[in-house]
């Protein structure tokens, strides 16, 4: 069934709305608000009938109108009765529609709904996994206390249900039984638990979202679930991303050390007077020690690094406030790109990102300036989004590009609109303070725009002016009396009291102005706004200290008016200063200091962005935005002084291994042989013939792989059953290699997690990886010869002591060793018995599709000889490179596909050592690369074979193709066909597979060609040449099928092409990647329409 099947159709949507506007225009008669009202109901009662009709058909055409009108935002809430009565209906579609109308109304319509829980309940039980996801969602909308065991027995079976999309709801309906009945919090904690070890994609954002609503400051629950979601976060969708971003950058404040100590410990070099030598020779040791960051939290910077570039605006967002919250300081620039391509988005993205550019910018000016351009103002920007950029801009700047800044905000200051035109009045001030440079500049700039024709322009002018001569007013006479001729014009309250309270500050440097400014004031006293009066007091007061000879008597005016003024704030500063500068009998102590009250030196003001104090808050929360304490608001936490214990996230792989194992006693004695001894193992495995044995064998090294391979997101299964289902003999032949390749990777898998960081071996442990797919490739196979197998035996050994001297190359000798096998192509398996009813775990609810044994690997029907350039002769100075896809099963890993180079040297002189170097791979993929090359003779050629690990993703391979002078920048892009190889199945098996992998895994579409492109060799020829299928025998003329695995994950493609009536056709993929199935699907489309 398709996922889509819930959207509505859109075009018959929109013909059943213009049938239904006709049905209302016919109705309406002439008389008005009768006919109008009569229309409406009639046209309900007709979809109530239509409801309760007999035919599917009719009741399919109700629900989608009534859905229609859903999406209209109009009120169907009536029609609740007739509707649920459906909800046991037979027909799919009609179910689907109806539960999407439930999950509509069912919390407005509690009682009618609780009418049909049971309906409910037994659909949760239907096959159909949107049916019983979509029950779930109308269960836990039912907002009423007495149905909490119910919700509470449902969610529970849901989150043990096989699909991921049940389970996925089943997260969702956690938070709203939490928030319905908060006493079930620990039976929740239990299930969140369950479902946090859950490995699907899309289970994982939706239970840490649950997590966080039910339990947040339970990060026990995380330690042993870290690493996966750190690995799966790429994959997950993308609000699932958000959430999973910010409850691991919380984590990680608790779990590791602040990566920012190397940064401070070089601040303090100065030794205490007091302090011994001995002392401080300790503190020195101290401040030396090198800081090395836990392997766990690297991994958690590397693996949301590729996030930056999601189309998302959270996701980015996301990722850029967890890069300035744990990364170090000399690897958070990085994010300052990523959040300037976000300013092309709309105003309120930009607006949410410039807030935390804002606050960013005020400690690390560095990161953003430069960007500075991005930062101008539009005239088309709204005025908030202007504000921002101001503020960023006054933050950025600095000595290098002030004048370029000043220039800019020329222009900005005539703008039409003036709270604009006067934030950036405010601006210059602000750089004028923070760069003395530049200072004088700014003012004589700012005493300029006091001639303004703009009374709001002039205004902020003369607020600004007045803060900075504060800083500096000896030397500023002239703009003072400049300002008090400006008194007549200007009306702004807040100016008027600007220059108010300078020439009272100054009253000595301008005695002559001063009185007569107070005497023209005193005139208006009763018409002015209250700050006005406040600042004449003051004036007042401070003329009447210093010149009390010409204003003794306006002041004691003044002091009389404001005495019986309406404002309670005017009349108590009256009488306050009236006791304090009149001296009389009743004056206090205070009155002989009355001057230096008044007129005491006042501290210049300090501008500060009002973004300053908002660092305290997470970056991209809502808390931030508003600069206050948000409902749910979670405080990310100081970094520990100590790091807590890491291995508790070691726990995970070792507790699935228990839990996964069938042989429980077997698998704790490998271990401990393992570790203490090699050699005995050798021999023991050597010399072991019993069926108990090879069974525990095969258990413990399905195991390790599980283990190691814990970072894959979602694994297929039917590559670990076709090696459980291979011969005992190829089993035992293989054992004591692929034990032995093991011991390292297991006994020592603490302290290679632990150092990886430091000692770089992921060299040696991708050569483990590879030699022990290697083997389970081989025990797929059972065509071998028994000679094969002794030497592979023999090989592996070799390998095996040559690994343990911890030596790096040893890669390319093992690999040189497996060269005398030569496969050509993988070889066919033959039928083998089923598996064995112990080994079909549940796997904690895991969505595995048991598939048949006998489908294996087949030889490529068709190698497309097209060749891709690697390095054009012209960029490699005389060094061609082209490259093929050989679509051959690779020799150097079972995961990685084969790539063949073909180096050219076109010059007339010898290349030398030609040689790759510094691969860039995207996480997760592997490359083995090819030889050092001696040289390449003239006009000579070569030939040599490369194997990359694309992890079943079209990402490029980028590495340094390099000779003995040069090196040259190259990359691989492998087309989403040669991530497959062709699998042999029967049309039994193939069906049995397709009904498996249904619903979400399946994707479809129509093609149109003439009819001679529909011929079956036409048909073939097109598919093999796109992508690397096997063909399934089909007893039908009209369906072809093709199946192939992927090459990493051994995930099945299963493709279907269905011939129509006429010249239209039916392409279907089939495959739980559904990433890749998407992408073949739109690359074969065009192939076959094409003639």
């Amino acid at each position: 069934m398709s996922s889509n099947s819930f959207a509505y159709n859109e075009q018959s949507g929109g013909g059943e709305a213009t049938e239904l506007g006709q049905e209302a225009t016919s109705t309406i008669s002439p008389s008005g608000a009768f006919g109008l009202f009569s229309s409406d109901l009639k046209k309900n009662e007709d979809l109530k009938q239509m409801l309760e009709s007999n035919k599917d058909s009719a009741k399919l055409d109700a629900m989608k109108r009534i859905v229609g009108m859903i999406a209209k935002g109009k009120n169907a809430s009536e029609l609740f009765p007739a509707v649920v009565k459906n909800v046991a209906s037979k027909n799919i579609e009609i179910k689907k529609l109806v539960y999407v109308y439930l999950v509509r109304y069912a919390e407005e319509q509690q009682d009618l709904a609780l009418l049909s829980i049971s309906t409910f309940q037994r659909a949760l039980k239907d096959p159909n996994q949107l049916i019983r996801a979509s029950a779930l969602r109308v269960l836990s909308s039912i907002r009423v206390p007495i149905i909490v065991p119910i919700m509470m027995l449902a969610i529970k079976e849901a989150a043990a249900d096989l699909s991921p999309y049940v389970r996925k709801n089943a997260a969702h309906a956690i938070q709203k039984l939490y928030s319905l009945d908060p006493e079930q919090k620990e039976m929740l904690i239990e299930i969140i638990e369950k479902l946090l070890k859950d490995k699907s994609i899309l289970v994982a954002g939706s239970v840490v979202m649950a997590f966080e609503e039910v339990c947040p400051d339970r990060i026990d629950l995380i330690h042993k679930n870290y690493r996966k979601l750190c690995n799966l976060l790429v994959d997950v969708e993308e609000w699932g991303q958000v959430v999973i971003i910010h409850m691991l950058t919380r984590y990680a404040r608790t779990q590791f050390v602040s990566p920012w100590k190397e940064d401070d410990g070089l601040e303090d070099n100065e030794k205490n007077f007091y302090e011994s030598d001995d002392e401080e020779k300790e503190k020195t040791d101290r401040r030396k020690k090198p800081y090395t960051m836990d392997p766990d939290h690297r991994l958690l910077i590397r693996n949301t690094k590729p996030l930056l570039q999601s189309r998302n605006a959270a996701v980015v967002m996301a990722v850029a406030q967890l890069y300035w919250h744990i990364s170090p300081k000399s690897e958070a620039g990085i994010i300052s790109k990523s959040l300037v391509r976000l300013l092309r988005s709309n105003r309120e993205v930009q607006y949410i990102v410039l807030q935390n550019i804002a606050t960013m910018s005020i400690q690390r000016k560095g990161m953003f300036e430069p960007y500075l351009k991005s930062f101008y103002v539009r005239s088309t920007d709204p005025t908030m989004i202007k504000t921002l950029k101001l503020e960023i801009l006054t933050n950025l700047a600095n000595e290098a590009n002030i004048s370029t800044l000043l220039r800019e905000f020329q222009t900005y200051v005539k703008s039409q609109d003036k709270q604009f035109a006067a934030a950036t009045i405010q601006t210059i001030g602000r750089c004028a303070t923070n760069i003395s440079e530049v200072t004088d500049t700014c003012l004589s700039g700012l005493v300029c725009l006091l001639s303004n024709r703009d009374e709001i322009v002039v205004a902020e002018s003369v607020v600004v002016i007045k803060k900075l001569l504060q800083m500096q007013p000896a030397q500023h006479g002239e703009i003072i009396k400049h300002m008090a001729k400006l008194l007549d014009s200007i009306t702004v309250p807040v100016a008027r009291a600007s220059i108010l309270w300078l020439i009272g500050e100054n009253c000595e440097r301008v005695p002559k102005i001063a009185p007569d400014v107070l005497r023209k004031m005193a005139k208006n006293f009763t018409g002015e706004d209250d700050l006005v009066k406040l600042q004449i007091l003051n004036l007042g007061a401070k003329l009447y200290l210093t010149n009390s000879k010409q204003t003794k008597l306006l002041t004691q005016y003044i002091l009389n008016l404001g005495k019986y003024d309406q404002n309670y704030d005017i009349r108590d500063r009256t009488r306050f200063i009236r006791q304090l500068i009149v001296p009389n009998e009743k004056s206090g102590a205070l009155s002989k200091y009355a001057k230096k009250i008044f007129l005491a030196q006042k501290p210049a003001p300090l501008l500060e962005s009002p973004f300053k104090d908002r660092d305290h808050f997470q970056l991209g929360t809502l808390s931030h935005t508003l600069n206050t304490k948000a409902t749910g608001y979670l405080e990310l936490s100081n970094w520990p002084e100590v790091a807590p214990d890491p291995s508790v996230r070691n726990v995970e792989v070792i507790e699935l291994a228990k839990e996964w194992t069938p042989a429980g006693k077997a698998k704790k004695e490998n271990p401990a042989k393992k570790f203490y001894s090699e050699s005995e193992e050798e021999e023991d495995s050597s010399d072991s013939s019993s069926d108990s044995e090879s069974e525990s064998g095969s258990a413990s090294g399905e195991q390790d792989e599980e283990g190691d391979s814990s970072e894959d997101s979602s694994r297929d299964s039917s590559s670990e059953q076709e090696r459980e289902s291979a011969s005992q003999s190829d089993i035992e032949n293989e054992r004591a290699a692929k034990r032995n390749s093991k011991t390292r990777g297991k006994g020592d898998s603490e302290d290679r997690k632990k150092k990886n960081e430091k000692s770089k071996t992921s060299d040696s442990s991708n050569a483990e990886s590879s030699s022990i797919e290697e083997s389970s490739s081989d025990s797929e196979s059972e065509s071998e010869s028994e000679s094969e197998s002794e030497s592979r035996e023999v090989t592996k050994e070799k390998e095996q002591k040559t690994k343990q001297d911890r030596n790096p190359l040893t890669k390319d000798v093992s690999l040189l060793d497996l060269d005398d096998f030569n496969p050509v192509s993988a070889p066919v398996a033959l039928p083998t018995p089923a598996l064995s009813p112990s080994l079909i775990a549940d796997l904690e609810g895991l969505n595995l599709s048991t598939s048949s044994s006998v489908i294996s690997v087949s030889t490529p029907v068709f190698v497309p000889m097209k060749t891709h350039v690697l390095l054009h002769r012209m960029s490699g100075k005389g060094l061609a490179a082209h490259y093929f896809f050989s679509r051959q099963p690779c020799i150097f890993g079972d995961k990685m596909v084969s790539v063949q180079i073909t180096l050219n040297n076109t010059t007339d002189q010898k290349i030398e050592n030609i040689h790759i170097r510094e691969k860039k791979l995207p996480v997760g993929m592997q490359m083995h690369v090819f030889n050092p090359i001696e040289s390449l003779e003239p006009e000579g050629s070569i030939t040599v074979s490369v194997g990359i690990d694309f992890c079943d993703s079209t990402q490029t391979a980028s590495f340094q193709l390099c000779t003995k002078d040069d090196c040259f920048s190259v990359n691989i892009q492998p087309p989403v066909g040669e991530l497959l190889l062709p699998v042999a199945m029967s049309e039994k098996d193939f069906k049995k597979e397709q009904g498996m992998l249904t619903g979400m895994n399946e994707t479809s579409t129509t093609i149109i060609a003439a009819p001679q492109n529909f011929t079956p060799s036409v048909i073939l020829q097109k598919v093999i040449n796109v992508a690397n299928v096997g063909v399934v025998p089909s007893g039908q003329d009209n369906i072809h099928r093709f199946a192939a695995k992927t090459v990493h994950s051994g995930s099945l493609m299963l493709v279907t092409v269905e011939l129509k009536e006429g010249s239209t056709a039916r392409l279907i993929i089939n495959t739980e990647k559904t990433v890749i199935g998407s992408v073949l699907l739109r690359e074969l489309k065009p192939v076959l329409s094409q003639g």
